[in-house]
C-alpha cells in the first residue's frame, strides 16, 4: 500500500464530506440517513450487505457520522479514515430499537428534517429511524445525492477507463465460442468467466445480457437455452465493475448474415448513435443528445420501435444521474460519465443496440469505448 495512501483516503472524504454537509444546510437538513448502497459506499468507502440486520449511518453538517449496525459488521468501521461514532447491537431484535434511540439521541436530530434515498431506503430501516425520532420529518434526498456523484474525479474516470477495458478483453476472449449452435446461456456463462479473469470485481453491474434471434427484440431479455441459428441478430450488454466503478457496453452483431430490413435497422441505429455522440458537449442538456438520437431513427420510420431513453449515467451504479431523455433539461457539464444507447426492436423479428459510454470534457466529449460498432458478421 502507497505510504501516502492514508492521507489520500483522508483527504478524498475530508471534501466529500464537506460537499455533503454544504449541500446539506442548503436543503435546511438536520440529518441524512443512508443504508447500505453506492452513496453508502462514496461517503465512507464501506461495503455491507442488505440482509435481516438493519445498518444505517447519520451524517451531519457539523459533526463526525454515526453508524447503526450489528456487533459483527464493527470491524470494518476501524479503518475509517475520519472519526465517527459507531453504535452496535447483538442477535436479540428486541434490543434494537434501543440502540437506534440512543443514536438518535446521542446525534441531537430528534427534530427538524431527515433526508433519506427513497429508491434505498428499506422500510425495515425506516421504521427504527421513526420510533427513535418520531417529531421528525423524512425528505427525498435523493437528488442531492445524486448531484453530489454525478461529477467524476480523476481516480473516479480512472476506474470507469478500467473497468471499460476490462469488459471490452472479455468480450475479445468470449468471441471463439460464438457460433451457430450455442446457446445464449453458454455465451452469457463464457463472458462471465473472461470478466472474471480480466479483473473485474465479482459483483457485477449486472448479469451479462445475451440475446438472439427473436429475443433480441426485447431490449432486457435473460440469457435463454435458444440456440444461435444462422441469419439471427446477436446483443450483447455486458460490463464490468473495477474499485467501485462501472462500465455498460452493447454491440450487436450478425451470425453468418441477416436480411435487409435488419441489416438497415442496423445502419439506422449506428447513425442514431453517432447522432447523439456529436451532439453531446457541456451546455447541450440531456434532452437534446436524446434528440439527436431519436430523430435519426423517426426519420428512417422505425421511431415506435426505439422504446427507451438513450442514455443514463453510469458510475458507481448501472443506473444513476444524468438520465438521457426526453423531457430532462439538464445541461450536461464537464465530470459527467454516461452511456449513449439507442435501438431499435422488431418484435417477433430482432433487435439492435449499440451502447457506448462517455465522458463529457472541457472540450467536448471523451468516448471511452472504443470497440467497433458498424454490424459485424460472425461466420456461420
Amino acid at each position: 500500500m502507497p505510504k501516502n495512501y492514508h492521507s489520500f483516503q483522508e483527504e478524498k472524504y475530508f471534501h466529500r464530506h464537506a460537499a455533503l454537509a454544504q449541500e446539506m444546510q442548503k436543503s435546511n437538513l438536520s440529518a441524512l440517513a443512508i443504508n447500505p448502497g453506492a452513496s453508502l459506499t462514496y461517503l465512507t468507502g464501506l461495503h455491507f450487505h442488505l440482509s435481516e440486520r438493519p445498518v444505517i449511518t447519520l451524517f451531519m453538517p457539523d459533526s463526525h457520522p454515526v453508524f447503526v449496525l450489528p456487533e459483527l459488521e464493527a470491524g470494518k468501521t476501524d479503518s475509517l479514515p475520519f472519526e465517527a461514532q459507531v453504535y452496535t447491537y447483538g442477535e436479540v431484535p428486541t434490543n434494537w430499537s434501543g440502540v437506534f434511540r440512543q443514536a438518535i439521541l446521542d446525534a441531537v436530530v430528534g427534530f427538524g428534517k431527515i433526508g433519506i434515498e427513497p429508491h434505498r431506503m428499506r422500510v425495515l430501516e425506516l421504521r427504527f429511524l421513526e420510533e427513535s425520532a418520531p417529531q421528525t420529518q423524512f425528505t427525498d434526498a435523493g437528488g442531492l445525492l445524486s448531484n453530489l456523484r454525478m461529477y467524476k474525479d480523476q481516480d473516479e474516470v480512472s476506474a470507469i477507463r478500467k473497468a471499460v477495458n476490462i469488459a471490452q478483453n472479455a468480450l475479445a476472449d468470449t468471441w471463439s465460442v460464438i457460433k451457430v449452435g450455442v446457446t445464449e446461456r453458454e455465451i452469457a456463462a463464457e463472458l462471465t468467466i473472461q470478466l472474471l479473469l480480466k479483473g473485474s470485481e465479482s459483483e457485477f453491474p449486472f448479469s451479462p445480457i445475451v440475446q438472439s434471434g427473436p429475443n433480441s427484440a426485447n431490449p432486457h431479455a435473460t440469457p435463454s437455452d435458444r440456440k444461435l441459428e444462422r441469419g439471427d441478430l446477436l446483443v450483447i450488454d455486458w460490463g464490468a465493475r473495477y474499485e467501485g466503478y462501472i462500465s455498460d457496453i452493447t454491440r450487436t452483431f450478425a451470425i453468418g448474415g441477416v436480411d435487409d430490413q435488419l441489416a438497415h435497422i442496423a445502419q439506422v441505429v449506428l447513425d442514431a448513435n453517432c447522432a447523439a455522440r456529436r451532439v453531446a458537449r457541456a451546455g447541450i442538456s440531456a434532452a437534446d443528445v436524446d434528440q439527436a438520437a431519436r430523430d435519426v431513427i423517426k426519420a428512417s420510420g422505425y421511431g415506435d420501435f426505439f422504446i427507451h431513453r438513450t442514455g443514463h449515467g453510469i458510475g458507481m451504479e448501472g443506473h444513476e444521474a444524468p438520465y438521457i431523455h426526453a423531457g430532462n433539461d439538464m445541461m450536461l457539464k464537464p465530470d459527467m460519465t454516461f452511456t449513449i444507447e439507442p435501438g431499435v426492436y422488431l418484435p417477433g423479428r430482432g433487435g439492435v443496440r449499440i451502447e457506448d459510454d462517455v465522458l463529457i470534457s472541457e472540450c467536448g466529449i471523451e468516448i471511452l469505448t472504443d470497440l467497433p460498432r458498424k454490424l459485424e458478421i460472425i461466420a456461420a
